[in-house]
């Protein structure tokens, strides 16, 4: 899938291969048996052209990896503390990269219902004997 998803286009079991070959040794059966039990799974379609098949994705890889961590949170018998383990696990990039997300997701409507929803702090009211009062009074 990573070579289907990084082309971006329908490709061939030959194509796939003489990629792969380049990194290691692979039998064209091996390939044409990966690419065609992906398509039996419903990841790739493929279209025929000549006596061989030109596949391509289904989806993108993004929504697979979602498709992977709905499934692995829907298994959890308490989806909280999945979460919070999940969370724990990330590092500061992915973790903002979650809050951009949850943002997009949200809408600016969702935003900007939240913000007003929110009770506002009244402004602290000047003590002059409060901390950091250096008049000496």
């Amino acid at each position: 899938m990573t070579r289907v998803w990084k082309w971006n286009r329908p490709v061939t079991v030959r194509e796939v291969l003489e990629d792969l070959q380049r990194e290691r040794s692979i039998a064209y059966t091996t390939v044409m048996t990966v690419l065609d039990n992906l398509h039996q799974k419903g990841w790739v379609r493929r279209e025929a052209e000549g006596r061989a098949y030109r596949y391509e994705a289904v989806s993108t890889r993004a929504a697979y990896a979602a498709a992977l961590m709905n499934d692995a949170w829907s298994q959890s018998d308490n989806a909280a503390a999945a979460l919070v383990a999940f969370f724990g696990m990330m590092s500061e990039e992915q973790r903002q990269a979650l809050s951009d997300a949850v943002r997009i997701v949200q809408g600016p409507e969702t935003a900007q219902a939240r913000e007003a929803a929110e009770p506002r702090e009244a402004p602290e009211e000047q003590n002059p004997g409060a901390a950091g009062d250096t008049s000496g009074r």
